[in-house]
């Protein structure tokens, strides 16, 4: 079976159009009811979280809707990270969790993100059952059988609580100042909050959502806002969350930004030397910088790599038994303490590191030297596919000749958003803005509208 609705981390889009619609929101959950309700007792139970965008009401209420009309109970845990959603349907021993968040995406758009009993994301294969019971009649429970909801207070402190345990025993963060980006975002009250309780000086920013302004020049993709409050609070540290907080960018003392490739080496070396690294492999995508698999290689560590995606991630790490992963844009998995990438986790883990080696966050951010990287994204129409076009793949040919033994090339559509990203990797910086430049002006043609094409029927 195929999947046309979920992308790469569930289904997003823009607020209010096909596939965030209300309409469509209520179907998806009446589909993932009907096929997690594994009998008729009244036993069947849903956890939704959501981040602070406004349209996250509407979706709320109306996948609400679907889920009671075919049996489940629905506990509605209001803003929460992402990973605090993993975490509760395991804890509360849910059949289903939902998140309601578009991640790093502007206030517009949203999604919708599913995890089964276990607080694992859904694989491709659950996916595409879903999407084949959505294309059918969905079978409603009878009327006595209609499910509950309601709105329980504890689920965010559940995961504060939690939060806490996975610092080391007998450490605190006294004496230590930390400035945490919220993104105006899920965390916002729950990231300052277990800092604070911890023992460090917290300076919060992105803690003030209006529904409206959630990523908005704050959290991990605009972290110049984090990083001149670290340099004008004379910070320890920046903790850069997205909106709904499964991912991390650490920002040293000097304003500096470590991304997720920088953080996950640090925790592949630690965890090594202390033995706790399962058969030495850190897992990570096909993103990942080449610098970082040859700094593991030096150290007789070893990178599995996976498509783009956190969930694909996670899949490679159960396959293999690992328990450490992530991704280069800040996602941070490590499953002997969650089912899912914890931007919070991630920045207590390198809090932890700071205070056990009384090193800097400069010192112990700066890994390895990154080889020179260059992404470019191309925007392309609803429905095209310029990945098809003869020049695009002549020039798609002819860039990865010229990086043969010097660098590498990887093309590959956004699983979230209209996108053709195009990245290489490159020692010589001339010839990696030559190889990018190249393609990306091949699939923009390919992608742009023809001036004498005939008008669309």
């Amino acid at each position: 079976m195929t999947r046309t609705i979920f992308g790469t981390d569930g289904v997003r889009g823009r607020a209010n159009s096909y596939p965030m619609t209300a309409e469509m929101a209520l179907r998806l959950g009446a589909a993932a009811g009907r096929y997690f309700r594994r009998d008729r007792s009244d036993k069947h139970r849903v956890v939704i979280g959501k981040d602070t965008r406004r349209s996250g009401y509407m979706l709320e209420n109306a996948l609400t809707a679907g889920l009671t009309s075919t049996g489940m109970n629905v506990l509605l845990l209001g803003p929460v990270p992402t990973p605090a959603v993993g975490f509760l349907t395991r804890s509360m021993r849910a059949d289903l969790g939902i998140m309601i968040s578009a991640s790093h995406n502007p206030h517009e758009d949203n999604g919708i993100k599913f995890f089964g009993p276990e607080g694992f994301k859904l694989s491709d294969e659950v996916e595409a059952q879903i999407e084949a019971i959505l294309a059918g009649e969905i079978r409603l429970a009878q009327p006595e059988n209609i499910g509950r909801a309601k709105r329980i207070d504890d689920g965010l402190w559940r995961y504060a609580e939690y939060a806490k345990t996975t610092f080391p025993a007998g450490l605190r963060l006294d004496g230590l100042k930390v400035v945490v980006d919220c993104a105006n975002g899920a965390a916002y009250r729950v990231a300052p909050e277990v800092l604070w309780e911890l023992g460090a000086e917290v300076i919060p920013v992105g803690v003030v959502p209006n529904g409206l302004n959630i990523n908005d020049r704050c959290g991990s993709t605009h972290t110049e806002t984090a990083a001149a409050a670290v340099v004008a609070h004379g910070a320890d540290l920046g903790i850069c969350l997205d909106g709904d907080a499964d991912r991390v960018m650490i920002i040293d003392e000097t304003g500096t930004v470590a991304d997720g490739d920088q953080i996950m080496a640090l925790f592949a070396e630690r965890w090594a030397a202390e033995g706790r690294l399962k058969e030495g492999t850190l897992v990570a995508t096909v993103m990942s910088n080449l610098g970082l698999e040859r700094h593991l290689g030096a150290r007789g560590l070893r990178l599995e790599r996976t498509a783009v995606g956190d969930r694909y991630v996670v899949e490679a790490m159960r396959r293999g038994g690992w328990n450490l992963g992530g991704e280069q844009s800040g996602h941070i998995v490590m499953t002997d303490y969650g089912t899912t990438g914890d931007g919070l986790l991630a920045g207590l883990q390198f809090l932890a590191a700071m205070v056990e080696t009384g090193q800097k966050a400069s010192t112990l951010s700066r890994r390895f030297d990154r080889v020179p990287q260059m992404l470019k994204n191309v925007r392309y129409a609803a429905g095209a596919d310029p990945m098809a076009a003869a020049p695009v793949k002549a020039a798609i040919a002819a860039a990865e000749a010229q990086l043969t033994g010097c660098g590498r090339l990887l093309i590959r559509r956004s699983g979230t958003e209209p996108l053709i990203r195009v990245m290489a990797e490159c020692e010589d910086e001339a010839l990696l803005a030559e190889v990018v430049d190249s393609v990306v002006a091949a699939v923009a043609e390919a992608a742009s509208p023809r001036a004498d094409a005939p008008p669309a029927r």
